[in-house]
């Protein structure tokens, strides 16, 4: 989608398509009132998320298992070798990717991914490689956890986040569309995890002496597409409700979330699911949605480039075709922006400058930079 003031720079004329005047003229009404100017960069094929390393250049994950290298200044792209087999049937992909906080020294990255399991199953995986930029290669890939196998092809979750000391990954693992494990104490699935930086449990999780797996940190999860440190260090989640409630939870260690025994959605055949309730004994979302908006992706925003904007949480919607905007206010969280992006959104990241990048979702997913209006 185009702004008002938007144009192609020349620079990556070779790597986007051109626009015609069609579709500049449908950009420019669909994103005219939008608080930002939307500039196209590059398109990418069902892109699945990015991150952005310290010398300005983006990785990006595709869902058929591809790794990109994409430097915005010049527009040059390449695709990563060295990359693991990933099985991309149904939500399986390539999945999240972070750099590790020594990234500069060590060169090591972390990231998620759908694995075919030795029978029919399959799972989701956390892994570490060594990125060599000049040669555009993975080195000494290393799978750190790995989840538990399940026969459908959905809910993988997938997310990273490394806590604010730097000691620790927290890694979100879905419920895979079977619902009763995210209650199950022996089960990683439909929960959050806290892991070493090496992928096995860190000490003190809540219920290690409780009978539940020792990676868990809370459970009572659905799908968790999302997670964010605040600038207070407070751990903020995002995931896909069933039918209609979409929800934004703060995750504390030892509380349940819930699902599948209480969420603000129903089951997609029409079957009612308690709500969340006062003294039910389920951690109820801060926020969640009715219409959903399907959220993709999360990201916290505290730069200068938008002021206003600091401390507030960005949702990508990929049935709402939107970007949302979360204010904070200590551990409250309210719904204060919605803007409609006119494609499905599927990630969101906040730049080295402060722009917020979202990628679109599907075949030509294109890589979009928001800044101030002028």
């Amino acid at each position: 989608m185009l702004g008002l003031a938007t144009t192609f720079s020349l620079t990556l004329l070779a790597v986007a398509p051109a626009a015609t005047a069609a579709d500049a003229q449908a950009s420019a009404t669909a994103t005219g009132g939008l608080p930002f100017q939307v500039k196209p960069v590059v398109t990418f094929k069902s892109p699945w998320a990015m991150a952005f390393l310290p010398d300005g250049n983006v990785l990006v994950t595709q869902k058929e298992g591809t790794m990109i290298l994409f430097d915005p200044a010049t527009g040059t792209r390449r695709t990563v070798s060295g990359t693991p087999a990933v099985s991309s049937k149904g939500q399986g992909a390539l999945m999240d990717i972070m750099p590790a906080a020594d990234f500069a020294s060590s060169k090591l990255i972390y990231f998620s991914y759908s694995e075919a399991a030795p029978s029919a199953d399959s799972r989701v995986v956390l892994a570490t490689a060594t990125l060599d930029q000049a040669g555009g290669t993975l080195k000494d890939p290393k799978v750190i956890f790995r989840g538990q196998d399940a026969s459908t092809g959905g809910h993988y979750s997938g997310r990273i986040a490394l806590s604010p000391d730097g000691k620790y990954l927290f890694f979100t693992s879905g419920d895979r569309q079977l619902f009763d494990p995210a209650q199950d104490p022996r089960s990683t699935l439909g929960k959050m995890l806290r892991l070493n930086l090496d992928g096995t449990p860190a000490a003190g999780n809540p219920f290690a002496a409780r009978g539940f797996h020792g990676s868990v940190w809370s459970y009572g999860h659905r799908n968790l597409l999302g997670t964010a440190f605040d600038r207070q260090g407070r751990l903020w989640e995002m995931e896909m409700g069933p039918r209609v409630g979409d929800e934004i939870n703060l995750i504390a260690p030892g509380l349940n979330y819930g699902w599948p025994k209480a969420s603000n959605g129903n089951h997609y055949d029409g079957r009612d699911i308690p709500d969340h309730a006062p003294g039910d004994g389920f951690e109820a979302p801060k926020v969640s949605w009715n219409p959903a908006i399907s959220p993709g992706g999360l990201a916290y925003y505290d730069a200068d480039l938008f002021p206003k904007w600091k401390n507030s949480l960005f949702i990508t919607g990929l049935s709402g075709k939107s970007l949302d905007r979360i204010a904070l206010d200590g551990e409250n969280a309210s719904k204060v922006d919605h803007w409609d992006m006119g494609e499905r959104i599927r990630a969101v990241r906040t730049g080295p400058d402060g722009a917020l990048w979202l990628l679109e979702d599907g075949a030509s997913g294109r890589l979009l930079k928001l800044t101030p209006k002028r």
